[in-house]
């Protein structure tokens, strides 16, 4: 019988993103051992591919809601142990109750040290400690080494994983994806404001790509996202969008057909990566030092400007407060085209 560990990492997109490849490292080294990962349900596509990881969705709007719902939540975990450890990934609130539980009960628990001091200092105002900080996949894995499960990180073969082979479909819902030799992926929006790059200069470069013959898919969405974007293709003619018709497993397994993609730093960078496609990313408001950047891909493939404010915020959810964007304003679309055309 193999040797169990739960995992748990609620949320959001990006940081679930990011747990897989080091669940694929950590069951690499430990083959003897399987992981039940405990997330919310949008995650299942994520990790289904992995061998030996096993889904349990969180409803933490009713069933798992409040003190009783994790309590219930608990008790229905415990029944499925035992268990080798309990490893928090996530560290909040919800996750605190939950392994709190499970070490009274005698089980061996690590939580993740998200580095909230360091980052601090690194995106402070003045007296800013400016130096690349762990990435976040490396937190992870050193969740697991307090957990007395040491590994080291591995080359993710997400092409494989997530790929063409990777659907039953012989038909994907996309059809045709254009017919230059380049298909590039572009991804505009992400969480908060203060990390997406102005409108007008996102469309300045599609132009660009347009006048090129670059076939280029657009990546977000369903509702106001989607709307936007439908908007954008039908004044381009190399362009297509599949925003809100697709699924969790076919949108990874799309991006896998790109060259390259663009994106903010935001989900789809961290999809893409999975996907094992390499990312031209756009950075303002947050930096690659803070960790996020995704992974596998290189610092020389972020599109930055240099300010002694920059980075301002971890998540990009503190306003300006130069007040004239400089971060991203001064990145112009001839910058990441450049960057684009190198690769």
């Amino acid at each position: 019988m193999k040797k169990r560990i739960l995992v748990f990492r609620f949320s959001a997109l990006g940081d679930v993103a990011m747990t897989v490849p080091v669940l694929w490292s950590f069951l690499d080294k430990y083959p003897d051992h399987e992981i039940w990962f405990v997330s919310r349900p949008f995650a299942k596509d994520l990790v289904a591919p992995l061998p030996r990881v096993h889904f349990f969705p969180v409803d933490l709007k009713q069933n798992h809601k409040g003190l009783p719902g994790l309590y219930g939540l608990f008790r229905e975990l415990k029944k499925m142990g035992p268990w080798e450890a309990v490893v928090d990934l996530h560290s909040v609130l919800r996750t605190h109750v939950l392994t709190s539980l499970f070490a009274i009960t005698g089980t061996k628990v690590a939580k993740i040290d998200k580095g909230r001091s360091e980052k601090k200092k690194l995106t402070r105002k003045d007296n800013k400690v400016f130096k690349a900080l762990p990435t976040t996949a490396d937190r992870y894995r050193q969740t697991f080494g307090k957990a007395g499960l040491p590994f080291e990180l591995q080359n993710f073969p997400g092409k494989t994983l997530y790929g063409k082979d990777s659907l039953d479909s012989k038909c994907p819902p996309w059809g045709n994806l254009g017919g230059s030799p380049l298909l590039v992926g572009i991804a505009p929006f992400a969480k908060h404001q203060w990390k997406m790059w102005p409108e007008e200069k996102m469309l300045e470069l599609l132009k660009l790509l347009d006048e090129r013959g670059v076939s280029v898919i657009l990546f977000g969405g369903p509702g106001e996202e989607q709307k936007k974007l439908e908007g954008w293709v039908a004044n381009l003619g190399m362009a297509q969008t599949f925003a809100g018709k697709l699924t969790m497993s076919e949108e990874l397994e799309l991006m896998s057909q790109l060259n390259i993609m663009v994106s903010m730093d935001s989900a789809n960078m961290h999809l893409a990566s999975l996907s094992g496609i390499r990312v031209v990313s756009i950075w303002g408001a947050t930096h690659p030092y803070a960790g996020f950047m995704g992974y596998g891909q290189s610092q020389a493939d972020a599109v930055q400007v240099n300010l002694d404010c920059r980075p301002c915020s971890v998540f990009g959810n503190i306003p300006c407060h130069r007040g004239d964007f400089a971060c991203m304003e001064r990145i112009t679309a001839d910058m990441v085209l450049e960057r684009i055309l190198e690769i």
